[in-house]
């Protein structure tokens, strides 16, 4: 009869629970965090590219700084708009680098949250947000992720919270915006990447080859509404 009552009594605990939730147990906190860069096993979940991988010449690294017990991710490099020489790539344009999230296992739901905000302290240049989704854009066979992207300025030499609303990503196709009214599925995203281009961004950015630097403290997705 001991594991009958057992069962019994498991049933009227979880009944109970059911009946006497919180409404604070189906809310999403205010603010989720995606990325924390206050370990080298961080580094871990991102890769690099380069232009360098088509025959480019700009190089770019991404490590972790320990500064009064408070670490941070760094992404730096330089970049140039030289080609090597007798490269057997056709490429048409060079002076880009980014770091890229591997893909999470799955996904991240992010449907109860509508911006995306960053803590950074950067060089003057403008960078590129990219949030990777799963693929509805594109035909059944292409194997791309989507890509959403918006630019984000970073003021020099200070700390400095960036928030992008999801609604400012616009749909892209290898770095070309695509004309034609789409919309995000945030509740299947794959991942995310931060790059800087030698060209391009916002007026009154820093531009142009030569080194860049960005440090980046976190990544969260906040719900402000």
């Amino acid at each position: 009869m001991s594991r009958f009552r057992g069962i019994w009594q498991a049933s009227l605990n979880a009944t109970k629970k059911a009946l006497t939730w919180n409404v604070d147990d189906w809310i999403p906190p205010a603010e989720k965090y995606i990325f924390n860069f206050s370990s080298k096993e961080e580094l871990k979940k991102w890769h690099l590219y380069s232009d360098a991988e088509f025959g480019g010449l700009s190089s770019a690294s991404l490590e972790i700084k320990d500064d009064a017990n408070k670490s941070s991710g760094v992404f730096s490099g330089n970049l140039s708009r030289d080609v090597t020489e007798g490269t057997k790539w056709n490429i048409t344009r060079s002076g880009f680098c980014g770091m890229r999230s591997k893909k999470f296992d799955g996904f991240i739901d992010l449907e109860a949250y509508d911006t995306i905000a960053l803590r950074i302290k950067g060089d003057g240049r403008c960078y590129i947000s990219t949030i990777y989704t799963e693929n509805w854009v594109n035909s059944p066979g292409q194997m791309e992720d989507n890509s959403w992207q918006s630019f984000v300025f970073v003021p020099k030499d200070n700390w400095y919270i960036a928030k992008i609303p999801l609604d400012h990503y616009l749909p892209t196709w290898r770095g070309n915006v695509i004309e034609a009214k789409l919309e995000m599925n945030p509740s299947r995203i794959l991942g995310m990447s931060l790059s800087v281009n030698a060209d391009g961004g916002v007026p009154g950015a820093n531009a142009g080859p030569g080194d860049f630097k960005l440090e980046i403290d976190w990544i969260k997705a906040l719900r402000t509404q």
